[in-house]
């Protein structure tokens, strides 16, 4: 099934993404998000970089990266590399941010559009809330950070760049995502059996999801090469990362409601095959 549903639930999720609604979910969860981004880049971006540009100086940082920068024929980025480290540092905070964005302004809108519109006999059992959603990206992006900081030196090797950080962008999304799909339809003990049962489809949606978001993480760190069109090029990265997790939203909850209705109707199929086994 997973194959099949993972490939239905992507062309449905591609369609939906074009419809008026869906292109308007992007505006409100932009705003928030570039607004508060605004406000920490002029406040905190400054301190951050005098904070790094301090820290190379007393442990020779600078000569140590531009060793790295020279093996690997980079030498030219050596004199980016406070601001680069601070806009690399930033990254994860700023897509955690659009994360929340998508899942208080989209993710409702999002849930609804869909199962309105493809699965509207399924019943609602409501084993979500605001306060659960936010509780589980919070805690899930605990986890990432640290994970995310202890294999930072890592990315430096582009083999295991180019697989670690999907894997783990994939796996945050998937944490992150599953829940909100299925807050409004699936109770609690429907949304572990559908997590247990389907984890790597589901990690697979959240790993192609991070690998599409790699053009506008590459935009942001590309800021830092002219501070003059900064505020710019940070919000369009901001603007096509909410573009991702709407696309992202919508393609979880495709798949995880199809996979709740099949669920159900296993169920049933179990609860009648009980039923006559108890009559014989």
């Amino acid at each position: 099934m997973n194959m099949t549903a993972l490939g239905l639930s992507w062309g449905r999720a591609l369609g939906s993404q074009f419809h008026w609604r869906m292109l308007s979910l992007t505006f409100l969860p932009f705003l928030a998000a570039a607004i508060l981004w605004a406000g920490i880049l002029w406040f905190g971006l400054q301190a951050l970089v005098d904070l790094i540009q301090a820290w190379f100086s007393q442990y020779q940082g600078f000569e140590q990266t531009g060793r790295i920068f020279s093996f690997v024929g980079l030498l030219a980025l050596k004199a980016f590399v406070v601001p680069l480290v601070a806009m690399w540092l930033l990254l994860p905070l700023m897509v955690l941010t659009s994360m929340i964005c998508i899942t208080a302004f989209a993710m409702p809108s999002i849930t609804r559009f869909v199962g309105n519109r493809y699965y509207p006999v399924l019943e609602r059992r409501h084993g979500g809330s605001l306060f659960g959603s936010l509780w589980h990206s919070l805690s899930s992006f605990v986890i990432f950070i640290v994970i995310w900081l202890l294999t930072l030196p890592l990315t430096l090797i582009p083999p295991l760049a180019m697989i670690l950080q999907p894997l783990l962008w994939g796996w945050l999304t998937y944490r992150v995502m599953i829940y909100d799909a299925l807050a409004e339809h699936a109770d609690a003990d429907e949304r572990e059996l559908i997590i247990t049962r389907y984890r790597p489809a589901l990690i697979a949606i959240g790993t192609v999801s991070g690998l599409f978001g790699a053009a506008p993480g590459m935009l942001w760190l590309g800021g830092v090469m002219n501070f003059l069109t900064l505020p710019f090029t940070a919000g369009f990265a901001i603007w096509l990362y909410i573009v991702v997790f709407v696309f992202t939203g919508l393609w979880f909850v495709h798949f995880s409601l199809s996979a709740l209705e099949q669920l159900r109707a296993e169920q049933g199929i179990r609860i009648a095959d009980n039923q006559v086994v108890a009559e014989f």
